[in-house]
């Protein structure tokens, strides 16, 4: 039997390219530096991989020429691209926007007869319309509020964090409702919603700080109950949307209360404080039912500007492997397209994209990054499940899963300087290859 080689190997210009497949051979004695793959040990359904529509990502998308747009969208959601399903935009501005806005200005506007959003008409809709013309399936969408409008906050401005005025909570909350019903209108199913984007940070731009008891009451007592209200019941509802460091105590504090455990679907998180694998696989022990996204990463200037497009690659691959070796369900990165800057961005807060467009606005370039993703997002279905592997050596970052038509597909990551001659072992059935140094595999085969 056949299997698959794709790889991913910047220094001999391979990108996402199918090699020389190799095969299966029955053999009963050990297995030297052996990857071993038991598919009939699975664990958590993957819902999917994407990125963000922000408004940033959609300005670059639709400054480019038209030809270019589609080629780009195509890139991610067509069917020679990376297989894009499962995506996030923002509820109100956020950092990568043009600056900060609200779909309500109006603090009287107590029945919201003023929402508006011909902004988001003009960037973030016309993009996310593009992309649902060329996907193959329908693209589920996760939508993260940066702030509430000013008025609604105890600071009267979007940005330096602030909290929701506690008399506000139900307007938040209807206000959430309406966004979602709204984008319906546009023919957007907003399917899922977290509470709050980094709901610990104080930022320079848009942010609202919740405690975790004030997250956990804002769920029970006015977004689950108004949800119900407005027969968004099927909306599901994310909490924490930030660091894993603090994943588990967050999780833990908010689902302790029964009725808002009740609303809780489940929890989000980003990567910008390090790998905290073991925070992923505790809240998926202690709460099985609850399902596991990463949210949000990127590779911010401010921290990695020095870093090669290896480096950066292998941050994605890693943390992706380490995620869902610990539990996690599906995979959202953040901005899909920046410009060169890594921008625009209305306070300066310039990061790195799988795609990037030039200088000049009249084409773009497809990161490293984007290919290391694929390695996931274009060969692992929505609805595989992860199943077991071991490995002989820390060397190597090693995942697998099988797919619902049953084939298998196992990504292997060398992050090291020397080649790694491994077996490829499954019981009896046993295949020698070679992982190159600081390259990225998936293997695929029935």
């Amino acid at each position: 039997m056949n299997i698959k080689v794709i790889t991913t190997n910047e220094g001999k210009n391979h990108y996402l390219q199918q090699v020389e497949s190799v095969s299966f051979i029955h053999q009963t004695d050990a297995a030297m530096e052996a990857v071993n793959i038991y598919p009939e040990i699975t664990y958590q359904t993957i819902s999917g991989f994407g990125g963000a529509f922000t408004e940033a990502m959609a300005y670059n998308v639709l400054g480019l020429p038209e030809t270019k747009q589609d080629a780009l969208i195509a890139d991610y959601f067509g069917e020679q691209g990376i297989g894009y399903n499962l995506c996030r935009t923002h509820i109100n501005s956020c950092d990568f926007a043009l600056g900060n806005y609200a779909y309500v200005e109006d603090e009287t506007d107590t029945a919201f007869a003023t929402f508006d959003i011909s902004r988001d008409k003009k960037y973030i809709i016309p993009v996310i319309k593009k992309a649902q013309a060329v996907t193959k399936e329908p693209i589920a969408f996760l939508a993260s509020p940066w702030s509430p409008p000013a008025f609604m906050k105890t600071t009267g401005e979007m940005n330096h964090g602030g909290k929701l005025k506690p008399e506000c909570q139900k307007a938040w909350a209807q206000y959430i409702a309406k966004y979602i019903k709204t984008y319906k209108e546009e023919g957007i199913e907003i399917s899922m919603i977290t509470v709050q984007n980094e709901p610990e940070a104080v930022q320079t731009w848009d942010s609202c700080v919740y405690t975790s008891e004030e997250e956990m009451i804002f769920v029970r007592d006015y977004l689950g109950p108004i949800f119900e209200e407005e027969g968004l019941e099927d909306v599901k509802i994310f909490v924490w949307d930030h660091n894993k460091e603090r994943l588990y105590e967050r999780t833990r504090d908010i689902l302790k209360d029964e009725k808002a455990n009740r609303y809780v679907s489940g929890i989000g998180f980003h990567w910008y404080t390090g790998d905290h694998f073991e925070a992923v696989q505790m809240v998926r022990d202690i709460y099985p039912d609850k399902e596991l996204l990463f949210t949000e990463g990127c590779v911010e200037y401010s921290r990695f500007a020095q870093a090669n497009a290896v480096q950066k690659a292998n941050m994605y691959a890693h943390d992706m492997i380490g995620n869902f070796n610990s539990g996690m369900n599906g995979y959202i990165d953040w901005n899909m397209v920046l410009d060169h800057k890594g921008g625009p961005n209305h306070v300066g807060n310039f990061c790195d994209a799988p795609i990037m467009c030039n200088e000049e606005q009249t084409d773009y370039e497809k990161r490293l990054t984007y290919y290391y993703i694929g390695h996931f997002s274009k060969y692992i279905k929505k609805g595989a499940k992860r199943i077991a592997t071991t490995k002989y050596t820390a060397d190597l970052d090693v995942v697998g899963f099988v797919n619902p038509d049953d084939e298998k597909v196992i990504v292997v990551l060398n992050r090291t300087s020397e080649a790694k001659h491994i077996t490829l072992r499954e019981e009896q059935r046993y295949a020698k290859v070679t992982v190159e140094p600081q390259a990225i595999y998936t293997f695929i085969y029935q």
